[in-house]
């Protein structure tokens, strides 16, 4: 299993009909022939692996590197799978911008119409998991783009995309549901990106004390969190300053420049500490603990207390078979071939022209 994040360049544009209409005869064959081949449970796995994913979509006929891919390859599984799903056993909710946000409620409609009774488990996922790769990994991607899939078996996969104007880039998350041990300790098992940054990473084992001070923060001393908060920001000048903080493992600390709205966050903080949060999970999950309340908690957790974060990029290079030199690990024909064989029969499944076929299947060789 290969989950984790992709990093693109952003595009802008709009697939046309003629081409999204392929993709999705294109998609519904393969889809098909996976859960044929094998199961239903399997689409997930595949659809969890970064770089499987980017190579559906480019088989499809989409860019290889284009952010595109992501919300039209979905978009048109979606659409793909719609009148087939109960008979798969597939269903796939969100997609892109406002439909993101119904994520919840189209679970909720599947959970009453169909009896799932693991729906409420799978809202907390989506949840979870938005605001995971948003409070948890600051890397300056907004998430804009979000889907669940799932099956009979309750069993799911999320892959959603952030975009950064600033560097023109998009970045793709990916979670299955049987590789998350801990929603906010490395929940990705495998990471796939070609640009790597210095984010506050707080999903890293390394970031754990921090995690831990931070909810103590909110549960046993709200107040002194702001004032030591207050302190912070006041001490500040235009230039990064050192603070003295003896009787702590370090005695100083290039502060962040960022200035905290006290006021909106003190109503945050008391509200979080009412709710009296078990864990920082539990933390996280409130409603209005977002980026800015996560960060503010964690810097003060790092100033004040000397728990250190990770500003480690979690991202990794994924592959989908691994790599002639042994990196991860050296690929195994049989599961190439398997793979390949896979996405052949979709191919031939597929309601599209022969010539149509004739291109997908050249479209494939070329990744092989």
């Amino acid at each position: 299993m290969r989950t984790g994040i992709a990093t693109i360049p952003l595009d802008y544009g709009k697939c046309p009909r003629w081409l999204f209409e392929r993709m999705k005869r294109l998609a519904r064959g393969i889809i098909i022939a996976i859960t044929e081949e094998i199961e239903p449970d399997e689409v997930l796995k595949r659809f969890s692996d970064p770089v499987w994913f980017q190579s559906l979509g480019c088989v499809l006929a989409f860019d290889w590197n284009s952010s595109g891919l992501t919300t039209t390859t979905l978009g048109a599984v979606k659409a793909a799978l719609f009148d087939i799903q109960d008979r798969l056993g597939i269903y796939v909710c969100g997609g892109k911008g406002k439909t993101s946000r119904k994520t919840p409620e189209e679970i909720t409609a599947y959970g009453i119409s169909r009896g799932f009774s693991f729906a409420p488990d799978l809202i907390y996922a989506s949840k979870m998991a938005a605001k995971i790769d948003s409070s948890l990994i600051q890397a300056g991607y907004q998430i804009y783009h979000h889907n669940l899939l799932f099956t009979k078996s309750g069993k799911w996969t999320v892959i959603q995309q952030g975009l950064n104007t600033e560097n023109q880039t998009a970045r793709r998350y990916h979670w299955l549901s049987s590789g998350v041990k801990d929603f906010v300790e490395e929940p990705h098992s495998g990471i796939a990106a070609d640009v790597k940054v210095k984010p506050l990473n707080l999903v890293a084992k390394e970031s754990r004390g921090n995690k831990e001070i931070s909810t103590q923060l909110v549960k046993e001393e709200p107040k002194g969190f702001l004032k030591d908060l207050n302190l912070i920001q006041t001490k500040r000048s235009k230039s990064l300053v050192q603070m003295s903080l003896y009787d702590k493992e370090f005695h100083w600390h290039p502060v962040v420049e960022e200035k905290f709205d006290l006021k909106r966050l003190e109503k945050t903080i008391f509200f979080a500490n009412e709710q009296n949060p078990k864990n920082f999970e539990q933390l996280l999950s409130l409603k209005g603990v977002g980026p800015k309340t996560i960060r503010a908690l964690s810097l003060v957790a790092e100033i004040i207390y000397g728990a250190k974060p990770s500003y480690e990029d979690p991202a990794r290079y994924s592959f989908a078979h691994g790599g002639k030199d042994g990196t991860p690990y050296f690929p195994e024909p049989e599961d190439m071939d398997k793979t390949i064989r896979i996405l052949e029969k979709g191919i031939q499944m597929s309601k599209v022209s022969n010539r149509e076929k004739i291109e997908a299947q050249k479209r494939l060789k070329s990744l092989e």
